[in-house]
């Protein structure tokens, strides 16, 4: 979602900010912009790409030492230039509108009470130009401001309702920044030499620029100037250095190359054999010590007699999958709760669930809002899979498996979504085992089968060939359904979500046995269907749902597994997995999805990497 970047230095900063937005890119956003203290505020927005305002920057001469920038996702007001950010100040008075302002911010999240700000704002006679929620902030601040702008800020945080990350600087304090976080991630770089220093929404908006990251906690402030910084809490008490350490950070641009791919989905799809060796190194055993944490995993593990899964968009389908396994496998009651929706509803909470909180990011608003309620409620053991060692959501869970993924740019989840299940089978397989559920010979059986997963996705991918075919004929379609049972259903929901995601084709996914009960409604040769069709027990019922499609003239396109005797003919589309992978099998499966989503995107030329509307992190509710 939106990013932010910020620095005070001695040289000009431009170059680092527009830099470091263009690091932010693969977060998602449909505007951005840069300000400066340079005589007074100076900017540049545009609703174009990053590169296009680094040509306005380079055409306009703007420099600075003192700057903000920012990509923005749009929330409140179009993605128009007058509502990018940086946002200014413009005073009261009737000349107002006229006058350059003094207060230059950028905000990540939502102001809920925005409205009733704006109203007594203008009330004092602020004019606004945009439709924003952040216009808000600036001018607030402003209104606060008698000389000191840390003051100032400490003074407006109170009154704003909702989540917000902020960074403010003030034309008549040039070499001073101040940041704030309450609900989105902020962070801390500090400069060479501790001369300058940097604020940013993601380290790697710092990559090349400094390691030397401080992670800030829920409700700092942090006041930055040349040579030095401090920082308060949300109760506004100064913090030492030894609560808030400067930790090294390897954020390697790198890691953003493109490289040979058309596009990074293209990249992190067949990233994956790699990914997983990576999620998987060192596992030699199922123990309690592979889940790090601040309380032993072995005695939360025993205490706990249920799962509760909490998760948003793909995350929530690797729970959905995790379901299957935790109750088959560990035995052990699972329900999994869409993030978004957990906190709003009456629940019955029990004190010996685990709460299993699932992101790439570490930083999903609603999951963290979620995971809150949850331990809100009594329930204190809590465990993270996340991609992210150093987020808010590792730091506020007991326990934690980091998925090894790598940096993921492409807004639609693939590597990400595969590494997510390796760790959540791992956490099967030590539920299980601390239960009693699993034996010496099936720890080891499936320990072979993990360490073979790099090798059969390898195999997986060299069937690409044959999904570019299927892809060819559903770039011509408007509507597409995806079918599933048991263990694979989960996956089909993920093929759909890929598929509208970024070729922006209806999808829906269901139970194969729920077809007769409404979707086959739907069901017409402009229907590709496509069913996901391993050799597992469910093999037979599923082929009997097929035969319901073609009686209705609807085009199959098959996903099986080599010995399951499905044949390709007329209205009959088949590809073939190259082995069955049992338990394991929804890891393989997913990712001739994944690239049929994709060359369906390329077809139609989509803009697979940033499609329309969505954002890579989404860090407000």
């Amino acid at each position: 979602m939106c990013g932010i970047v910020g620095a005070v230095s001695t040289r000009n900063i431009v170059p680092v900010l527009v830099q470091g937005l263009a690091r932010l890119e693969y977060r998602g956003y449909d505007s951005c912009g840069v300000a400066v203290y340079a005589n007074g505020l100076q900017r540049a927005r545009s609703t174009a790409r990053v590169a296009e305002l680094a040509e306005q920057v380079a055409s306009t001469h703007l420099e600075g030492g003192t700057g903000i920038a920012h990509t923005r996702w749009a929330t409140h007001g179009a993605p128009v230039v007058h509502n990018a950010h940086p946002h200014f100040s413009h005073g009261t008075g009737a000349d107002a509108a006229s006058r350059p302002g003094r207060i230059a911010l950028v905000h990540n999240g939502i102001i809920e009470n925005h409205d009733e700000l704006r109203a007594a704002l203008q009330a004092k006679g602020y004019a606004f130009h945009s439709q924003t929620d952040t216009e808000v902030i600036a001018h607030l601040i402003d209104s606060l401001y008698d000389g000191d702008l840390f003051e100032a800020v400490k003074a407006a945080l109170p009154q704003l309702h909702g989540a917000y990350a902020i960074a403010v600087f003030c034309k008549d304090e040039p070499h001073r920044l101040i940041g704030a976080r309450a609900g989105s991630p902020l962070i801390l770089g500090v400069g060479k030499d501790g001369q300058e220093h940097f604020l940013a929404s993601d380290a790697m908006a710092l990559a090349g620029v400094t390691d030397q990251i401080v992670y800030l906690d829920e409700g700092d402030v942090v006041d930055i100037q040349l040579g030095k910084y401090w920082l308060i809490d949300k109760a506004y008490k100064p913090v030492a250095a030894a609560q808030r350490p400067v930790k090294t950070v390897q954020a390697h641009s790198g890691a953003a190359e493109l490289g040979p791919y058309r596009h990074y989905m293209q990249k992190e799809i067949f990233e994956q054999p790699r990914a997983i060796a990576d999620t998987l190194e060192g596992v030699d055993g199922i123990v309690p010590e592979l889940f790090d944490g601040s309380v032993s995993a072995a005695r939360v593990f025993k205490d706990i007699d249920s799962v509760l899964i909490l998760a948003c968009g793909t995350s929530y389908y690797s729970g959905c999958t995790a379901k299957y396994w935790l109750e088959s496998i560990a035995k052990i009651p699972t329900q999994v709760e869409v993030a978004s929706e957990y906190r709003y509803r009456d629940s019955v909470p029990n004190p010996r669930t685990l709460v299993v909180t699932i992101t790439q990011s570490g930083e999903t608003a609603d999951t963290l809002a979620a995971l809150r309620h949850a331990q809100s409620l009594g329930m204190t053991h809590t465990l993270t899979i996340c991609n992210v060692a150093t987020s808010a959501m590792v730091r506020e869970c007991e326990l934690a498996y980091i998925t090894r993924a790598g940096i993921e740019i492409g807004v639609a989840s693939t590597k990400a979504f595969t590494a997510q299940l390796a760790g959540l089978f791992l956490l099967t397989l030590a539920l299980a085992q601390s239960k009693g559920n699993l034996s010496e010979a099936e720890e080891a059986r499936h320990l072979k089968a993990m360490r073979h997963l790099p090798a059969a996705l390898q195999a997986v991918l060299a069937l690409e060939p044959q999904v570019i075919a299927w892809a060819e004929d559903f770039a011509r379609m408007d509507n597409a359904l995806f079918l599933g049972r048991g263990l694979h259903y989960p996956i089909a929901l993920e093929g759909a979500l890929k598929l509208k995601e970024i070729s922006y084709i209806h999808a829906e996914a269901y139970p194969a046995g729920e077809l007769k009960h409404g979707p086959l409604a739907l069901v017409t040769s402009a229907m590709p269907v496509v069913t996901v069709a391993p050799n597992d027990a469910l093999l037979e019922k599923l082929k009997s749902n097929m035969h319901e499609v073609r009686a209705r003239g609807g085009v199959l396109y098959v996903l099986a597994d080599a010995d399951t005797k499905i044949e390709s003919g007329e209205g009959l589309h088949v590809i073939r997995m190259p082995e069955h992978y049992g338990e394991l099998s929804p890891l393989l499966h997913v990712v001739p999805l994944q690239l049929l989503a994709y060359h369906t995107a390329c077809a139609k030329g989509t803009d697979v990497d940033k499609p329309r509307n969505l954002a890579k992190s989404v860090t407000v509710e």
